[in-house]
């Protein structure tokens, strides 16, 4: 059975956790697995041979942890498992609510419990969200086996956790489960009449169980929540049966789940589709990778200007035209915001996907930019000064300048680079590409 945490906060006792108290727990929680039969997915991890299924079994001494992957991918699951297999005591805390007192508190009591001969596992969920100052203080204890630390996170390890942490840690990747084994994991909790949903008497059609399977986009908390709501806004039949359909479903499941946090690393995972796609010119890629944008909740002002730089970067003066769509699109999201601002953002992503391609401006600027650092000190001409006072225009500030629109020769005639540049080519108009839109 589950076990119980006392009113100590770290302290676990072994006392099961009632049928009264589990039913108060959503879906997710009571059918957390409780044996690594029970655990379904990540087999890189946990088939056969593997590192995770080596460590649950007991086969080597468990290192500390850093379990990357997505949400609902098992991740407190494994440490749990972790833990209890090799012997240890699980202490878990929440990045988002703990901060340095609770970790001293936690590490405190592992120092006196590691005297008594019990190792504590200190699961720490979400653990991109310390700072570094808050990270660091976990070091001491990993270091001198007070803890075995397991992280959490669903960022990349590699910009979140803090190098020196990482360099004790060993990193694990989860990946979202697949449609199978979300319905798996759906078809378990509908028949199990002690944690799951079987005393309900629920009947959900094998398509509606796919439906939700593919929709939950590989995240089993969401898929079970789902239809735990499903489920219990059914009214029963005079038989008692609930037949869940997929009108309740929709409500059940409410907008589309888009699984990516818009601050983190799949925010911009996103982003760098779009414009990927926007300069591969796939105008069809483009606008999925937009709606997955806005429909995930990203600032429509940030993806407008993400269209706006790409409208100079990538096509540039191949299409002109290309950047007052950008621009005009920008404008108008700022001026009415989402939803109507899908329309504008959509009209400037099918005009950006279909324009012709050509980065000669972004050539053109880096070209120059390489000579202007080699020749930072070198002096502006003296005919390209403006001779504002007499001392300048006696030591020659202005001499020889010529206006090109009464001297039409002074663009061939008159050099507007320092000497040493003479000759030098940035931006050559033959290099663009133009011609007419490809869709």
């Amino acid at each position: 059975m589950p076990r119980r945490t006392t009113k100590n906060l770290f302290a676990e006792t072994e006392a099961p956790v009632s049928l009264n108290e589990m039913a108060f727990a959503p879906l997710a929680e009571r059918m957390r697995p409780r044996t690594l039969e029970e655990f379904v997915g990540q087999h890189h991890l946990v088939g056969e041979g593997r590192v995770l299924r080596r460590l649950i079994e007991g086969r080597g001494n468990l290192p500390s942890l850093i379990l990357w992957g997505a949400p609902g991918t098992g991740k407190t699951t494994l440490a749990r498992l972790l833990a209890e297999r090799s012997g240890a005591r699980f202490v878990a805390l929440s990045a988002v609510f703990s901060g340095v007192k609770d970790m001293r508190a936690a590490i405190s009591e592992a120092r006196e419990t590691k005297r008594e001969g019990t190792r504590t596992v200190l699961f720490i969920d979400e653990i991109h969200r310390f700072n570094k100052a808050q990270q660091d203080a976990l070091l001491p204890s990993v270091e001198d086996g007070t803890i075995t630390l397991i992280g959490a996170t669903t960022e990349n390890p590699s910009f979140e956790v803090t190098g020196a942490l990482l360099s004790r840690s060993k990193v694990l990747t989860l990946q979202p489960l697949t449609e199978d084994e979300v319905e798996t994991i759906l078809r378990r909790a509908l028949t199990d009449d002690t944690r799951g949903l079987a005393h309900l008497r629920p009947e959900v059609p094998d398509e509606i169980i796919k439906r939700l399977a593919k929709s939950a986009a590989g995240d089993a908390r969401v898929a079970l929540a789902a239809l735990e709501a499903a489920v219990e806004s059914t009214e029963p039949d005079k038989a008692g049966v609930r037949h869940v359909s997929d009108e309740t479903l929709a409500e059940a499941m409410g907008r589309a789940h888009y699984a990516y946090d818009k601050g983190g690393e799949e925010h911009y995972n996103l982003a760098s589709a779009l414009i990927k796609s926007l300069r591969n010119s796939d105008v069809n890629a483009a606008l999925y990778w937009l709606a997955r944008l806005i429909e995930g909740g990203a600032d429509p002002i940030f993806i407008a200007r993400r269209l706006c730089i790409l409208a100079s970067e990538d096509i540039g003066l191949a299409d002109p035209q290309a950047i007052v769509q950008a621009a005009s699109a920008a404008t108008i999201t700022q001026l009415i915001g989402l939803p109507e601002a899908l329309y504008p953002l959509s009209q400037a992503t099918i005009y950006l996907a279909c324009a012709p391609k050509s980065n000669a401006v972004k050539r053109a600027y880096y070209a120059a930019l390489e000579d202007a650092t080699e020749t930072a000190r070198e002096p502006v001409p003296l005919h390209l000064r403006n001779a504002i006072t007499p001392l300048m225009r006696r030591v020659g500030y202005g001499t020889g300048y010529r206006y090109v629109h009464s001297d039409p020769r002074a663009k061939e005639e008159m050099a507007c680079l320092p000497e040493r540049l003479q000759g030098h080519v940035y931006y050559d108009e033959e290099t663009e590409d133009g011609g007419d839109h490809e869709c």
